[in-house]
């Protein structure tokens, strides 16, 4: 079974505490460094054992032109400005970007399947089971669990490289995925597929 993993929304925005957006990682929180850590683990993991590594980035063009603002989430993106294309908080944070070969899919709602090529690129890896991690846990990360297990992909997510803004909505989203797939951690993931 060919496994991909998902990197989703390690950009500055949510991940650096001057970050605007906060669904990810509260202001000031103490496990930043650890869902960072736990990222880097991932990330260079994949690498060693050659595992097809997807970096999945969320960006809105300059002056977000054309974003539905049908959502709170999306209006608040607009009214502070954040996530535009080219911009430091739209850039991956310190450590956790992809390297040369590496894929990259730009997304604009909270579905990263939604509007952008990531099934194509899934399609090309030939991924049957897809290990995810990213923040928000309730947000990207919840959402794109359940599409992919509609879409028939065997579903595990690398809790401890995910967060969310306030701990209850990381643990909600935890359970519910739960019920898609395996959760577990960065290191039990990849021991299956050393």
């Amino acid at each position: 079974m060919t496994t991909a993993v998902l990197a989703l929304h390690y950009q500055n925005e949510v991940l650096h505490p001057d970050g605007r957006i906060r669904l990810g990682v509260a202001e000031g929180a103490p496990g930043r460094d650890a869902v960072v850590e736990a990222a880097g683990r991932l990330l260079a993991a994949a690498r060693r054992r050659a595992l097809p590594l997807v970096h999945v980035r969320i960006a809105f063009p300059p002056g977000h032109a054309g974003v539905v603002q049908n959502a709170p989430i999306f209006r608040n993106v607009v009214a502070s400005g954040a996530m535009e294309e080219g911009s430091w908080g739209a850039a991956f944070h310190e450590g956790l970007g992809p390297l040369p070969g590496e894929a990259v899919v730009t997304h604009g709602r909270v579905n990263a399947f939604y509007a952008s090529d990531l099934e194509q690129v899934l399609a090309g890896i030939g991924a049957e089971r897809l290990i995810l991690a990213g923040v928000a846990t309730n947000s990207v990360v919840e959402h794109s669990a359940r599409h992919a297990a509609d879409m028939g992909y065997a579903v595990a997510l690398a809790a401890d490289a995910c967060s969310a803004g306030q701990p209850h909505l990381h643990q909600a989203a935890l359970d519910n995925i739960a019920l898609l797939g395996e959760v577990s951690t960065v290191a039990a993931l990849l021991e299956q597929d050393a």
